[in-house]
């Protein structure tokens, strides 16, 4: 068998570099996701269809390389990706072309920033083999590898190193060096932590690993929702000036993810990131903004209330009342009872809309009371922040719940309502490409559940139950469910991309949400419906792909080209895997289950 050494060489520039071309982001549905553990290593690889696609570097917000493919005869293959070591992030991928095959693993040396890829081609003729590489933002010193002498059988290595030199060191050591030391690094955190008996112990390790793996290495505490750039995210520079926004830090998501790495006993990781929420993206006036920069420098900064209650039900569920933390979270409490309208929010957690939101109240009220425990622990006077949360408790139902609107039993709790009064038939534009205004009345939402999972509300409310029959009638598919009443964050009918900027009107459908069968599960637990609990744990399983990557949309039982994967998926798999063993949501706040009897 021939033995190669294929190098590829990126020199990452202090300045910024001219390029010729936009490069246009790979599909979002990434197959894989990896990185050591170790912090000497800042570099994160993502596997497509075709070989690595996007490789981050210096941090998990930056995007440095574009796609580096293995050609033979100077044509990529299509590739089947899985996990090489059950308990690694280090992955496989199966290439088939004319003639050929190929096997490829990869890994991140863990003493540098490179990507290392262990090459073996076999081929019925004599084949030229090459690597294509392409920089996210061009170099003057980028090189592919020319192609090889024919050859029929060839084993070998490539490295992408991001810095002088870091290639060639990383091809120094070899990939069978890194690669022990990448997957020990793995295997001693799974060592580390627990694990439930109720998951897929395969899906259940990847998921961990996963989201230990969009933690910044750099900035801790700071965990980005996806490593990939969905739909117009990656191709529309009008509407994402720069690549994004998914890898972006967004407090509602960390705040998922970190209640399913306590529950899986990584309280390090929660730890961390409460401290990033409240030392770098919460504002002076204490709200924290819609999502940051891993540094947390802000890049959208829309008001959504239920992400500044988020750090302090974070902070409930640590029992952190040191006084930094406490002063930190005053603040944040405070902004919850001055903002105008308060609960009124400029936007809930879908981001599109803003009016009175069951899901963004159960949040802001479960924040408070979780705050004023914690005042109290501390000999603190709370009667403030009761006195509003208790409040809000009260009329939240009048605020969103209508009896008057088009469906039945009623009343039942809507999206949201623009005015507080949700048997009015007050009409808005739910935006992403739909074409009318709706009723308000019209407009469900599986998210209502919150007030349940944050013990704001009885599972057995008689309102809460008529919802979920509503909602399953409305937004219940193939077994999942959409987010909203006529969603249109998703694909065309077609399956072409959402976009916004269309030259002409274009419609575009919102997809169905494994993780809002992860809230399901939670809310059946609480019903006493322990056996559909544990189904929709094996619902969202069934959508991982062969990488064990778990997505945001799914149709037809399969991954969309949505964000994958997408921690706040993975968090929802792993915190319901931890509620079906004790029989109970695990993160749901007793505080707030013991005031409001619920």
């Amino acid at each position: 068998m021939k033995s190669l050494a294929l190098v590829v060489l990126l020199l990452v520039m202090s300045a910024p570099v001219a390029r010729a071309a936009e490069v246009v982001p790979l599909p979002a549905d990434k197959q894989a996701f990896g990185t050591a553990r170790s912090a000497a290593s800042p570099v994160w690889f993502t596997l497509g269809h075709q070989g690595l696609s996007e490789i981050f570097f210096p941090d998990l917000s930056t995007p440095a390389t574009h796609e580096t493919r293995l050609l033979v005869d100077g044509k990529p293959g299509q590739a089947h990706t899985e996990p090489a070591d059950d308990r690694s992030l280090t992955f496989r991928q199966h290439l088939r072309g004319d003639g050929w095959r190929a096997e490829i693993t990869y890994v991140t040396d863990p003493q540098r920033a490179a990507v290392l890829a262990d090459v073996t081609v076999t081929a019925q003729r004599p084949v030229r083999l090459s690597v294509e590489h392409v920089p996210m933002k061009g170099s003057s010193e980028v090189r592919t590898t020319l192609p090889t002498e024919p050859v029929r059988r060839a084993h070998g290595t490539f490295a992408v190193g991001l810095g002088e030199g870091v290639a060639q060191a990383a091809l120094d050591r070899g990939f069978r060096a890194s690669a022990k030391e990448y997957a020990r690094g793995w295997h001693t955190y799974l060592d580390g932590l627990k694990r439930p008996k109720s998951a897929d112990r395969r899906l259940y390790d990847m998921s961990v690993m996963m989201l230990a793996a969009t933690e910044d290495k750099t900035h801790p505490g700071a965990s980005i929702a996806s490593p990939s750039f969905p739909w117009a995210f990656g191709f529309d520079r009008e509407l994402a000036p720069e690549l994004g926004p998914y890898a972006l830090v967004w407090p509602r998501d960390l705040y998922h993810v970190s209640t399913a790495m306590v529950a899986a006993g990584d309280r390090g990781f929660a730890e961390r990131s409460l401290d990033f929420m409240l030392r770098e993206q919460q504002e002076p006036d204490g709200h924290l903004p819609q999502n940051t920069r891993v540094d947390g420098t802000p890049v959208w900064t829309k008001v959504q209330l239920d992400q500044t209650a988020a750090p302090l039900l974070l902070a409930w569920h640590l029992s952190r009342a040191d006084k930094s933390t406490m002063d930190a979270l005053r603040r944040s409490a405070d902004y919850l009872l001055s903002y105008p309208n308060s609960p009124f929010s400029e936007q809930e957690r879908w981001e599109n809309q803003d009016g009175y939101s069951p899901a963004t109240i159960a949040s802001v009220v479960a924040g408070l009371v979780c705050f004023a425990d914690l005042l109290q622990r501390n000999g603190e006077n709370a009667d403030r922040y009761l006195k509003a949360a208790d409040e809000w408790q009260r009329k939240v139902e009048g605020w969103t719940a209508t009896s008057t609107g088009p469906y039945s039993p009623k009343p039942y709790y809507l999206r949201l309502t623009k005015d507080g009064q949700p048997d009015q038939g007050t009409k808005y534009n739910l935006g992403d490409n739909n074409p009318t205004d709706i009723d308000q009345r019209a407009v469900v939402d599986p998210s209502f559940l919150e007030l349940v999972r944050l013990g704001v509300k009885r599972a057995d409310d008689p309102v809460i139950r008529n919802t979920v029959r509503v909602v399953d009638q409305q937004l219940k598919e193939q077994g999942y469910w959409h987010r909203f009443t006529q969603d249109g964050y998703g694909e065309t009918a077609d399956g072409r991309p959402w976009g916004i900027n269309w030259p002409t009107p274009t419609r575009t459908y919102g997809r169905l949400w494994p993780l809002l069968s992860g809230e399901r599960g939670e809310y059946e637990l609480l019903a006493g419906d322990k056996a559909a609990a544990a189904q929709r744990l094996r619902e969202i399983a069934a959508t991982a792909n062969s990488g064990l990557m778990l997505p945001e949309q799914v149709w037809n039982g399969r991954g969309t080209g949505s964000a994958t994967p997408l921690a706040w998926t993975h968090a929802q798999y792993v915190r319901l895997a931890w509620s079906l063993d004790a029989g109970r949501p695990v993160e749901r706040p007793a505080v707030v289950v013991n005031r409001y009897k619920s």
